[in-house]
């Protein structure tokens, strides 16, 4: 570590324009706090995710008002992860910090999260003790998928825990390998390794707006990161077929045992037809199971990129020597009477 280190808050947003306003000057007087204490010279990354609101006109205004954010706006909507690792490839230096949109996440924990680092992990994520402003059927839903996908991926993935996390340079530059087009960025967090650490803290109601997730966009998450981060899916669809083969096989028996001692003169069709959709059934889920994976790996052999940029726009600051941005940041900190 360098007496000056670096930051960077990542902040992917979609039709987030009610709350980037809101959500920047509480970022600004955390950064001014960690410049004015000659901890860390910090800056903040927008991404526009194809928004259709005001998002990026509002970001532009921020951006005019402080020369510390950078922007980056996408070519259209490609999703919250594709746009998370847009903004985290044009991190070259120093460390990252992902922060929602939403604010759900208070940026207030930051320091907390940059004293993990110095002591010299690589990964600090945020885990949430509660979900403030989530009906009960969110919260129970995301608490069991955290549980299932624990025990059936063998890559690490903490439990409760979203993108609130910070990430060092190491860490950085492992998950920039990582190009596999179906991401789920908890389980690459989480593949990806080094050391580290976990932060409990309660999580926030939103500030403004809604959540641009639903509940099939969650579901299709879950499937996302389940697929992704484990076979456990197909191997249990082996299982299955096997138990299934061992369970008609057994009842074959049955009925010719039957047939051989009592006789059988009149066909079973109430049993047929149950065994007949029991065994389609079962046959369909395990097609389907196949299907997802075939489907990724459909994916993942066009090689399309995983992102387009249509405008990147550095922070001002970043373009100065040392001595000038930190002249920069004091300025700023001394107009905001931090």
């Amino acid at each position: 570590m360098t007496n000056r280190d670096r930051l960077t808050v990542l902040v992917a947003a979609y039709n987030e324009a009610d709350n980037l306003p809101l959500l920047q000057p509480r970022i600004a007087a955390v950064l001014d706090a960690l410049a004015a204490d000659h901890r860390v010279d910090g800056q903040v990354l927008y991404v526009d995710d194809g928004s259709s609101d005001a998002t990026w006109e509002v970001m532009r205004a921020l951006a005019a008002a402080d020369p510390r954010i950078a922007l980056l706006r996408l070519s259209r909507n490609f999703g919250k992860e594709l746009a998370l690792t847009a903004g985290l490839d044009r991190i070259d230096e120093g460390a990252a910090l992902i922060l929602d949109a939403d604010a759900q996440d208070p940026p207030e924990l930051i320091p907390q999260f940059v004293a993990k680092w110095r002591e010299g992990y690589d990964d600090v994520h945020g885990t949430r003790l509660e979900r403030e402003g989530e009906g009960w059927l969110k919260r129970s839903t995301a608490h069991a998928f955290y549980r299932v996908i624990g025990r059936l991926s063998k890559t690490p993935i903490p439990a409760d825990t979203g993108d609130f996390r910070l990430l060092s340079p190491r860490s950085l530059q492992g998950l920039r390998q990582l190009r596999e087009r179906h991401r789920f960025m908890k389980g690459l967090f989480g593949w990806v390794g080094y050391n580290r650490v976990s932060i409990a803290y309660h999580r926030d109601p939103r500030m403004a707006g809604h959540s641009k997730f639903n509940f099939w966009k969650l579901w299709n998450l879950a499937l996302e990161g389940i697929t992704s981060f484990s076979t456990a899916p197909l191997r249990l669809a082996t299982y299955l077929g096997l138990l299934t083969a061992l369970v008609a096989f057994l009842y074959g028996v049955l009925i010719i045992v039957k047939a051989l001692a009592w006789g059988d003169p009149v066909a079973g069709w109430p049993s047929m037809m149950a065994v007949i959709l029991f065994l389609g059934g079962v046959q369909l889920i395990a097609l389907g199971l196949i299907g997802e994976y075939l489907g990724r790996l459909y994916e993942e052999s066009k090689q399309r990129p995983l992102y387009l940029i249509d405008v990147w726009q550095p922070a001002q600051v970043s373009r100065m020597p040392d001595e000038a941005r930190a002249d920069v940041v004091r300025d700023i900190t001394g107009r905001t009477g931090s």
